[in-house]
């Protein structure tokens, strides 16, 4: 039996070389787990269909002494998964960390009576179909390296129960399932797992939040508060990371140890 040797404490993290892509990488928790990879030593490809906003990112991330990049991608757009990916692999050689961060949908607004199958169709294409993409070209390049880390933003909705929500959360359940069954197909070189966020405090939910819906949703939050950007980078870097080595089609959620709804 060969005798296992542990990492030192400050390998665990260390991402010193590592090239890392993030999708949707320009704002919010993309930006934030970003700049926690960059921190951690990664070399960063910020791929966002806000191209000003991915260069004011790459401006901030280089402060921590790594490269960066800022690619104009619309992950709807096959051409454009293709032509990013081909950039980076240019710029860096080669890929090891995938953060399909980017995404979206009609969450909340999805009332089965007014909207259409191409609605449905849409939040799968954006949460589902491309993420799946990327992984299937990104793979090649970190099974060669002989390091892999695939990390799927998904959602607290892919358990809860809520109104006008299917396709959305029916989307984000598929991402669960879906990473899952992957490990299989991608280890033992590459991982990949996912993030749940909670309700957390980004553009999106503060267009809608009011102080009566975040009273109800601390009330069933046992850590009192909602989640900041930097809560779900912190668990995008264990899952990027040489911590994680032998976590794999795993869904983690980060919600404060509760539920938080808009209903």
């Amino acid at each position: 039996m060969q005798d296992f040797q542990p990492k030192a404490f400050d390998q665990l993290f260390d991402l010193t070389g590592k090239m890392a892509i993030v999708t949707g990488g320009a704002n919010g928790i993309g930006k934030a787990t970003a700049m926690r990879l960059a921190e951690a030593g990664a070399n960063i490809a910020i791929a966002d269909l806000k191209l000003e906003d991915a260069k004011a990112a790459v401006r901030d991330i280089e402060k921590y002494g790594v490269k960066a990049l800022a690619v104009e991608c619309n992950i709807l757009k096959d051409e454009d998964l293709v032509s990013m990916v081909e950039k980076v692999v240019a710029e860096f050689g080669t890929i090891n960390v995938l953060i399909n961060n980017a995404g979206g949908g009609g969450g909340g607004k999805e009332d089965p009576a007014k909207i259409s199958v191409d609605d449905i169709r849409r939040d799968f294409e954006l949460n589902v179909f491309s993420g799946w993409r990327l992984c299937q070209l990104c793979v090649p390049y970190m099974k060669e390296s002989g390091y892999g880390s695939i990390v799927f933003t998904t959602s607290m909705s892919s358990i809860n129960k809520s109104p006008n929500m299917s396709g959305y959360a029916g989307s984000k359940a598929a991402v669960n399932h879906m990473i899952a069954n992957l490990a299989h197909d991608f280890g033992p070189e590459v991982r990949i797992n996912a993030v749940g966020p909670g309700a957390t405090r980004t553009a999106a939910l503060e267009s809608v939040l009011t102080p009566e819906i975040e009273e109800k949703m601390l009330a069933h939050t046992p850590i009192k508060r909602l989640g900041e950007a930097e809560d779900i980078a912190g668990a995008m870097l264990y899952f990027a990371a040489p911590i994680s080595e032998w976590v794999s089609g795993q869904t983690l959620f980060v919600n404060g140890g509760g539920v938080q709804t808009l209903d």
